[in-house]
């Protein structure tokens, strides 16, 4: 599953904060670095809340003071990765999603969006659905609005 959380959460993002100043292309990236945690065996770290707070905090001391430009790109890592873990439903592992805060011990599971491969899969459809529809919300047929989306980020939110 890729595409289900890329276009799912430049949308929530989009939607939830309407804000031309986020960058999407690091809530995209950030919407997909818990699937690392395949190469780990499981769900660790990116897929607990845990793991997004301190990116999160990372983010916010090491863009402290005059680099505004730059919190506004990184911030969207952490969002991204927190849209991750309600897109794929880690909250209902409580053992993945409160790691360490419900033991220090990693869960034996798959990581979700192995564990219901089947219903990825669907999920992944419906994410193409998705990115369809955000292509022409966001106008991104439009030249000039893909430039300005890959060159800084932005997105001409509908009113």
């Amino acid at each position: 599953m890729f595409i289900w959380f890329v276009a799912c959460s430049i949308v929530l993002v989009a939607v939830v904060f309407r804000s031309g100043g986020v960058d999407y292309r690091t809530v995209a990236l950030g919407a997909v670095i818990p699937l690392v945690d395949v190469f780990f065996g499981g769900p660790r770290l990116f897929h607990s809340l845990v793991g997004a707070a301190v990116v999160l905090a990372v983010a916010m001391v090491v863009t402290r003071g005059r680099k505004r430009l730059l919190r506004r790109r990184v911030l969207g890592v952490p969002i991204g990765m927190m849209c991750h873990l309600v897109l794929d439903g880690a909250f209902m592992q409580t053992d993945v999603f409160w790691w360490p805060l419900s033991g220090f011990a990693f869960s034996d599971n798959q990581i979700p969006e192995l564990d219901h491969l089947g219903f990825s899969l669907v999920l992944e459809v419906v994410g193409i659905g998705v990115g369809i529809w955000a292509w022409k919300l966001f106008g991104l047929d439009d030249h000039e609005v893909r430039r300005r989306f890959f060159e800084d980020g932005r997105l001409d939110l509908p009113s």
